[in-house]
């Protein structure tokens, strides 16, 4: 067997829907700056007023 279990993986905290968030692969270059868990959470802060950092935290 190769490769991580998903319990092993890093997780965050998306600060619209407080739920927690595991690392992806598609995140590997950019996971310091993923901020929010999809791209519904990061529209949604944008209509809240919060500014996303980046575009990168897509999901």
């Amino acid at each position: 067997m190769r490769g991580v279990k998903k319990a092993d993986l890093p997780t965050k905290t998306c600060p619209v829907c407080n739920r927690p968030f595991t690392w992806r692969k598609k995140w590997e270059r950019v996971w310091d700056e993923v901020k929010y868990c999809s791209d519904r959470c990061r529209s949604d802060a944008r209509r809240r007023g919060e500014r996303p950092e980046s575009d990168t935290s897509r999901s």
